[in-house]
């Protein structure tokens, strides 16, 4: 009951308001447009876009081409927008009352320049008329003939300034795929949808991949095939859209066809190479979408549904695991195991009889366990390696013992809808959102039989725990929008929420020894966000010396909270022998140790449930209000400004401002720029999360298993030691652009450098050791950690980089067309200044450990600096054939001893750049179904090997820290595509 109330509160409260603002507006006299929107032949076109410039409001045109519109009498222009085809304005006068019919004739375009409706607040921007770069991605038809569905891997390859990669062993890590715009963090890109706010994932990233400490949004929690397009602004926007917005906003707009039914069938495999011995084909992936649009109404109202599921399977590049997987004990267990024997319970006599059965023991060890007269002299006869004898002893092979290096098995239904409902002549409710649920299944590090967490009586040969991840995301947004007396009014409020839950299968808890289950609830977290907006625009023109004047302003509220739900106590429990929970006065005699004496680790293996010190629910409220004004000084030159100002409930308040300008050299030359402040809050996650997890550290070629507690910004450890309490990020953003069209030539050109520095930028820290100090001792004690990592606002860095767009298209005839387009970014992300280290930290000799080399490179060089996307695509109707070549930069590996200071001579940290190449041809047939077959990464190229230090024994011979691009291999896939209009 207390969710239904607080649900009510935080999304129907708003909404009422909104709704009776609505209805309490009262109309003005009216007079109607319609008429039909068609092509060159004169068939009519479906869902063709018609806005009205001066108010923003619009509708679209329904299955026949035809659209009708009330307005109130006065002077309008119309702009009628449409993909392939060229924009076109039509002036039209309203008299009260009266009728007006027209009709539009579409022409096919060789250069469309897409209305957008991020970066600018007027409604009748285009991307190029924008003066910040916008990039704007047809997601229809990037779906209908490249590789990639989802929409991280459709941006990673589609945008240049973008990067996303699936990565390996990283725990919750992999089954978010964390992301990356301008080299920034997955954090510092907002997130809409439909222009509206979209919450972020419950997940931190605090394993050892790109985006550490960062917690991002789940852009795969909606399905590709509900959206029209995207639309990536490439430059800071903080003052207008509020914190996250640094790097800049990827905006997902949703289809508003109708009367349409899409229908995708995807399927497709790795057939590679280097597959796993395990698998000769794998990462087999199927998909299939339906979206379908119903009109409501007669004056353009709509329902757009979509559904989808996917199921993606495991893909494993381990070879051989070259390092101990048996000691000399294990061979002794073997033997006992085959005799029927209780490997638990064996005594030392049993161990000494077992000995002899031994086949690979040579007479002389025989003799000497035989006569061995104390557990001591026993357990060091058999510490030592055996594997090789007793791998051929067990009819096995080292590939038996490896793990999943690869991605991770997902399996989820997704349904997202968008609907728009007029409420009068110049008033309309709308809603979107959706429910999306995923079932994640990864492995972890192979325990193997002789290492003391594996308990050989339950997995004599070792096991490979497996994490099971069940992930719910939900959103809605209601509000009303329309015209009231010549202004635009938004009333919208949007409510998200994301969990994450971890369960745990084929492992164990050591320290329970036989009692222990093999399965377990691990915990989670979830993250929910609730955010109502008020918005409001009008243009003001022929105001003589200057063209027209652009007002916005409003406000948003924002509430936040954030949990972590603990795991079962078997999850995290640390036994002692009498299955009694160890603290703080129990005996050193009745820990739970392994044979050889080495106590045993607790918790679920691999990933050890939250512990009830880990429980959090944290709440926060933020406020702010905006305005924006944009001056259309003349048809060439236009000058932007926007100043926000917001208040958090956690950590104060900060103001923002930006002015962007644009000027028309020519009518297709077009100089640009921009400056702004930017901001982003800590999230709640950054202050509150805490956890202790195993993360594997390779240093001085020599790789260890460590138990890394990452404790909350405000708990006592980080007092302790000296770490200072969160605060915002605060940013300064410049950018200069030209853009060149050549109309007749089908050409556009974008060049856009641009300059990001933030100060107090949030990092996770390196990992902090315990030392003397008798409290710090005692609260790891307590989390189960040898060391410890924070979130901190450590380091100022500097990113800077150009980015450059050239389209091109042509047209031979109305059924051959040739588009070409050559994308590239060279970016360049460092840490500038000194680190922001506190006296505490400084005085202790810990600067280094603060801000280590790892996380340098995690933020400077764990992701391409530079890649370039040639994109060509050849129509002759029918058959559509698509060729692309991605070149992904250099990086290197994510370690300290890569981190060129200290680097030991003779390993080699780099990567060099490869490209990867995409091809597949389509047919159409029956006009209504479409066939596509083609491959990602044809030519089956991989990443550089890493250096043999970095491989763990066999385990990662491509990086997992660093990756340029999916170390899967070629994937080949074939897609049926069924339209019914």
């Amino acid at each position: 009951m207390r969710r239904m109330i607080d649900f009510f509160k935080l999304f129907m409260l708003p909404l009422l308001f909104m709704a009776l603002a609505a209805f309490t507006y009262a109309q003005s006299d009216a007079g109607k447009i319609s008429g039909k929107v068609t092509d060159e032949t004169g068939s009519g076109l479906i869902g063709v876009n018609i806005l009205i410039t001066e108010t923003g409001g619009g509708t679209t045109t329904d299955l026949e081409g035809n659209f009708s519109l009330s307005l109130d009498a006065g002077n309008y222009i119309l702009r009628f927008s449409y993909i392939g085809y060229s924009d076109q304005d039509a002036n039209v006068t309203v008299r009260a009352g009266a009728d007006v019919e027209l009709n539009i004739t579409m022409v096919e375009g060789v250069l469309v320049d897409e209305i957008v409706v991020i970066g600018t607040r007027a409604a009748n921007r285009t991307n190029t008329d924008a003066p910040v770069p916008i990039d704007v991605i047809d997601v229809d038809r990037l779906t209908e003939a490249a590789p990639q569905s989802s929409i991280n891997s459709i941006l990673h390859y589609a945008a240049p300034s973008f990067s996303s990669n699936t990565q390996t062993i990283s725990d919750g890590t992999d089954h978010i795929d964390p992301a990356s715009l301008r080299g920034l963090g997955p954090d510092q890109v907002l997130v809409l949808v439909n222009g509206k706010r979209r919450h972020t994932s419950s997940l931190v990233n605090v394993n050892g991949t790109f985006g550490r400490g960062n917690v991002g949004t789940d852009l795969n929690a909606i399905p590709s095939a509900a959206l029209g397009n995207i639309e990536v602004l490439r430059d800071g926007a903080a003052a207008q859209y509020g914190s996250d917005a640094i790097a800049g906003v990827i905006n997902l707009r949703l289809k508003n066809t109708v009367n349409q039914l899409d229908f995708n069938i995807s399927t497709g495999a790795h057939f590679t190479k280097n597959a796993s011995p395990q698998k000769d084909i794998d990462g087999e992936t199927y998909e299939i979408s339906a979206n379908y649009g119903i009109p409501l109404g007669n004056n353009g109202g709509f329902v757009n549904m979509t559904g989808a599921f996917n199921f993606r399977g495991w893909t494993n590049r381990m070879q051989s695991f070259s390092a101990q997987i048996f000691n000399g004990y294990n061979a002794v267990e073997w033997v006992a195991a085959q005799d029927g024997a209780d490997l638990s319970a064996l005594t030392m006599s049993d161990v000494q009889d077992y000995a002899q059965q031994v086949s690979h023991f040579d007479q002389t060890l025989r003799d000497e366990i035989l006569a061995a007269s104390t557990m001591d002299q026993l357990q060091d006869l058999l510490n030592f390696d055996a594997t090789d004898a007793e791998l051929a002893a067990r009819g096995q092979t080292r590939s038996d013992y490896n793990m999943r290096v690869g991605q991770s098995q997902v399996r989820g239904g997704k349904f997202f809808a968008n609907m728009v409902i007029p409420m009068s002549d110049n008033m309309e409710f709308y809603s979107f959102g959706g429910m999306s649920y995923r079932d994640g299944l990864s492995g972890c590090f192979y325990r193997l039989p002789h290492q003391n967490r594996t308990y050989t009586p339950a997995y004599i040969n070792g096991f490979v725990p497996k994490i099971n991840s069940n992930i719910t995301d939900q959103s809605a947004t209601m509000g009303v929008r329309g015209e009231v007396k010549g202004w635009n009014i938004d009333l919208s409020n949007v409510i998200g929420s994301n969990k994450f839950k971890f369960n745990m299968t084929e492992t164990h808890n050591a320290t329970m020894q036989n009692a222990s289950p093999l399965t377990f609830d691990a915990g989670g977290h979830s993250f929910t966000q609730s955010t109502g907006n008020a918005d409001m625009s009008k243009y003001f023109d022929d105001l003589g010396a200057i063209k027209g004047i652009n007002v916005a302003f409003g406000a948003e509220y924002r509430y936040e909270n954030f949990k972590v739900l603990p795991g079962s106590e078997f999850s995290y429990g640390n036994y002692d022998v009498n299955l009694n929970l160890v603290n703080s006065i129990t005996s050193s005699d009745i820990l739970v140790t392994d044979f050889f004496g080495r106590n045993r680790p607790s918790g679920s293996q691999c990933f050890a449930g939250f512990l009830p010190s880990n429980d959090t629910d944290a709440r926060r409220s933020s406020v702010g209000g905006y305005g924006d004004v944009e001056f259309d000084i003349s048809e060439e030159f236009l000058i932007g400004t926007a100043i926000r100002y917001e208040n958090y409930s956690d950590f104060g308040s900060t103001f923002n401002y930006k002015i962007a300008t644009r000027y028309k050299i020519t009518p297709n030359i077009t100089a640009r720029a921009a400056h702004s402040t930017g901001f982003r809050a800590p999230s709640l996650h950054q202050i509150h999360f805490s956890r202790t997890s195993t993360i594997f550290v390779t240093e001085n070629n020599v790789t260890t298993a460590q138990e890394v507690g990452v404790f909350s910004n405000n708990s006592r450890a980080a007092s302790l030691l000296g770490i200072p309490q969160l605060k915002e990020e605060t940013s300064q953003s410049f950018s200069l652009g030209l853009t060149i069209k050549v109309p007749d030539k089908g050409l556009r050109i974008t060049l856009d450098g641009y300059l990001v520095n933030i100060d107090d930028r949030i990092v996770l820290t390196g990992q902090f050791a315990p030392g003397t100090n008798p409290e710090l001792i005692s609260i790891f004690n307590q989390a189960q950690a040898t060391r410890a990592a924070f979130f901190a606002n450590a380091i100022d860095t500097q990113s800077k980089g150009i980015d450059l767009v050239i389209s091109h298209k042509m047209l031979f005839g109305e059924s051959t067309s040739l588009s070409n387009e050559f994308a590239a970014t060279f970016s360049e992300t460092m840490r500038v200044g000194d680190i922001n280290a506190s006296p505490v930290l400084e005085a202790a000799g810990l600067v280094d450990t603060y801000f280590d080399g790892t996380s340098r490179i995690y933020l400077e060089e764990a992701v391409p600096r530079i890649k370039f996307t040639l994109n060509n695509t050849l129509n002759i109707k029918p058959v559509t054939i698509y060729l692309r070549n991605t070149y992904f930069g250099p990086t290197t590996e994510a370690s300290n001893d890569c981190d060129g200071i200290n680097d030991p001579t003779g390993i080699d940290c780099a990567y060099a750049g490869k490209v990867i190449t995409d091809l597949s041809v389509g047919a159409t047939f029956l006009e209504n179904l479409r066939i596509t077959i083609g491959a990602n990464n044809l030519l089956d190229i991989y990443p550089d090997e890493a250096d043999m230090s970095f491989q763990s024994s066999g385990r990662f011979i491509y990086s997992r820290r660093s990756p340029q691009f999916s170390f899967g291999g070629r994937y080949l896939f074939a897609r049926i595509a069924f339209t019914l209009k």
